[in-house]
């Protein structure tokens, strides 16, 4: 009897399967750097990845409606974590594309090792060295942040506008250093700026006083460092604060972190300025500030815009290809080109609809409009910023 029981438990327990298929999770990678120089930025900007998805899952899912899962990876802004961290994602977890890496470095050695030959899609939010362009990636490797090429150039344009004509330069040795930190060298001697002095330091040191003291022997007043405010770049920052090496203090969008405010105190980062991506005013990003403040983040953070969009746009993708992740990074490009019925953020059921219509639609983000090149990039707009209580303000836009 009790064999019987088992047996019809079984048969019954298989009809209902055949009957009602469970929906398999489509997974995507959100692989950033939680630990390591940008910790202090990472957790905004996975979470505000995390409310594209949790929004599409409000809304019906994905597909037939499966539940699109964000798998977390630590890619610690290391090319070897960024590789493991990519490898477990893609061999292990199986997910269709990933949001990230977050830094330079770690874009590279992930696509290099991992995501081209898989034929995955990746989308970095944050991943700015001109090297990224390059990429013989097989048109799979995207990013929703304009390249530092930009941003060094746009740096020091304002830099020299603001009556700022000599300065000595500090940046770290990485691919997001040497990238910033010769597109800002080159346009600043274009313009008729002085570089006093020009070096590179290695990361994590106990002390850059050596490194400074040479820096200023050059007479500059005005020190622009290029490296991470979670890092080696805060040391930097406050040794030559103690020190009394520099009056003025320049930063580009890794020294935008809360790390130098909360370890340095307001006060004594009066001089300290520093450029960093901004969204262009939109409705898209009215949309995604309030959705993002609802569910307790804040929209002002660094890179959530940018972040935000990189995991809706791949979840539009992956609607666009039907789930078929050797089609996502072509579905890319046809979500977002300027044609097609606009898409804001949040407006998942509405973007259902009308793909599975076979109609086009033109993703706006949060960020502004995504209509990559030929590289895979996108233009953007930037913005210097001061120190203001707790974070920082807009001081002035940069062309």
């Amino acid at each position: 009897m009790r064999t019987f029981r088992i047996a019809a438990a079984a048969a019954l327990l298989g009809a209902t399967a055949l009957a009602a298929p469970a929906h398999a999770d489509v997974k995507i990678g959100l692989l950033g750097g939680v630990s390591g120089p940008i910790a202090a930025m990472a957790p905004a900007m996975i979470d505000s990845a995390n409310l594209a998805i949790k929004q599409v899952n409000d809304a019906g899912g994905i597909l037939g409606g499966e539940k699109l899962v964000g798998v977390v990876g630590d890619s610690a802004c290391n090319p070897q974590n960024a590789t493991d961290a990519a490898t477990k994602a893609v061999n292990i977890e199986g997910v269709v594309a990933i949001v990230g890496p977050h830094c330079s470095g770690a874009v590279l050695a992930a696509a290099n090792s991992v995501t081209i030959p898989a034929g995955i899609a990746i989308v970095t939010p944050s991943g700015t060295s001109p090297e990224i362009t390059s990429l013989q990636d097989n048109d799979t490797v995207f990013r929703t942040v304009p390249s530092d090429d930009y941003q060094g150039r746009a740096l020091a344009r304002t830099l020299l506008e603001r009556g700022t004509k000599k300065v000595a330069v500090a940046y770290l040795n990485n691919d997001y250093g040497k990238g910033l930190a010769e597109s800002f060298r080159a346009e600043f001697e274009e313009k008729g700026g002085e570089i006093a002095g020009f070096a590179a330091h290695e990361g994590e040191k106990a002390s850059y006083r050596s490194n400074l003291a040479e820096l200023a022997s050059g007479g500059a007043d005005t020190l622009v460092i290029l490296d991470y405010g979670d890092g080696s770049g805060l040391t930097m920052l406050r040794q030559a604060l103690e020190n009394g090496f520099f009056e003025n203090f320049i930063g580009a969008d890794g020294m935008k972190s809360d790390a130098p405010i909360k370890e340095l105190g307001a006060e004594n980062l009066e001089t300290f300025l520093a450029s960093a991506p901004v969204g262009e005013k939109s409705t898209s990003l009215d949309a995604f500030s309030k959705a993002f403040s609802d569910v307790g983040g804040d929209p002002s953070a660094i890179f959530v815009t940018t972040s935000y969009d990189a995991a809706f746009m791949l979840a539009l993708a992956i609607e666009k290809a039907g789930g078929d992740k050797a089609k996502v990074a072509a579905s890319l490009r046809e979500i977002s080109n300027g044609e097609g019925e606009p898409i804001l953020p949040g407006e998942w059921a509405k973007a259902k609809e009308l793909i599975a219509a076979g109609k086009a639609i033109d993703y706006k983000g949060a960020a502004g409009d995504h209509n990559f090149d030929e590289a895979g990039d996108v233009p953007g707009a930037y913005a210097l910023f001061k120190v203001s209580g707790t974070g920082f303000e807009v001081v002035s836009e940069m062309k």
